[in-house]
């Protein structure tokens, strides 16, 4: 009687994982958790850059594009007035520049907030999510509104005109900037002053 065929066993094999995951609870895992503000910080600081760059490589033909739309309403807004016109032009080039200003330091400062935040044990997941995300939005909107500030401005007359046109930009930047930076410094104390979690 012959015996039964021996089934050859087949070691089994374990997963490769594509991708190494941080532990949780790791400085990492809790940085990603803000990941969106982080890249708006970024962009920032880059925007912030650009413009510097721009303003080396490009200052003529920038100055003259803010000298054509303030030539393109002479008659109607300016009422002929050349140096009304000269004025505004000139601020406006000054409200370029604080956009370049704006957009290399309130991004440095939006992502040291954003870094520290992550650096914290204590804040939720949540508190994470949203300050991260007003310190990039609000960090990338403010640094926005001084550029577009200044190329509107020539074509309204003043800078003040142009700055009211664009309110609803910075408003609502500026506000998402003050809370984010508050709620780290909060968040921040409380990690410091308040009695240390168990190990």
């Amino acid at each position: 009687m012959s015996s039964p065929p021996q089934v050859q066993e087949i070691p089994a094999q374990t997963a490769t994982p594509t991708a190494e995951r941080a532990p949780e609870g790791s400085f990492v895992a809790r940085l990603r958790v803000g990941r969106w503000g982080t890249v708006l910080a970024l962009l920032t600081i880059l925007f912030g850059f650009a413009l510097g760059g721009a303003f080396g490589a490009f200052e003529t033909p920038l100055k003259s594009g803010l000298t054509a739309r303030a030539e393109a309403v002479r008659d109607g807004v300016y009422a002929g007035d050349a140096a009304k016109m000269k004025s505004v032009v000139d601020k406006s080039w000054t409200y370029y520049k604080r956009a370049h200003m704006h957009g290399g330091a309130i991004g440095a400062v939006a992502l040291g907030g954003i870094l520290l935040l992550a650096a914290l044990e204590r804040p939720r997941r949540r508190a994470r999510q949203s300050v991260s995300l007003a310190l990039g939005l609000g960090g990338l909107g403010y640094s926005s509104f001084w550029l577009l500030a200044a190329r509107a401005a020539p074509g309204l007359g003043s800078t003040d005109a142009a700055k009211e046109s664009l309110a609803w930009l910075a408003v609502p930047s500026a506000g998402l900037l003050m809370l984010g930076v508050i709620a780290v410094i909060a968040l921040t104390s409380r990690e410091l002053f308040a009695p240390r979690l168990p190990a």
